[in-house]
């Protein structure tokens, strides 16, 4: 069994190993675990899945006001439709979440970190295409 925690409400979940995960719901809220798309979290939500959740977790750190963010947008969902539910794909907005941001050492955006095991395995900055979005992260994680 794996550890999923909700987008929505914040939950633990235990779900089957794949492929059944793709169709898990959560057992609080009832929303999908997956729906192929990276959910928009706050810090206090991020924090509860990098430390909860047993899959990966890449987090597209970005802003509204950022060109370079809003291209890499569509292909950060592109990856995460192809990627779930093997990895969990998130976004956190810079702008409000400063607080996050500093700490975790953010300097330029967009920067893509992957958690793994509640640490981070690596980071990146600057905008990528779904293609090696998924390449960078799949060797950060050995797979």
């Amino acid at each position: 069994m794996t550890h999923v925690v909700c987008v929505h409400c914040n939950a633990v979940n235990r779900i089957p190993d794949e492929p059944q995960a793709a169709s898990g719901k959560c057992g609080k809220c009832g929303a999908a675990l997956f729906d192929g798309q990276p959910a928009d979290l706050a810090a206090p939500s991020l924090e509860k899945q990098i430390a909860r959740t047993d899959i990966p977790v890449l987090v597209d750190v970005w802003a509204p006001w950022c060109g370079p963010c809003r291209v890499m947008g569509p292909q950060f969902a592109e990856a995460a439709g192809r990627a779930e539910p093997a990895m969990r794909f998130v976004k956190l907005n810079s702008d409000d979440n400063q607080d996050w941001s500093a700490r975790a050492g953010i300097r330029g955006i967009p920067t893509m970190i992957l958690f793994s095991g509640g640490k981070e395995k690596g980071r990146v900055s600057g905008a990528m295409s779904s293609g090696d979005i998924l390449a960078w992260a799949r060797n950060l994680i050995g797979g």
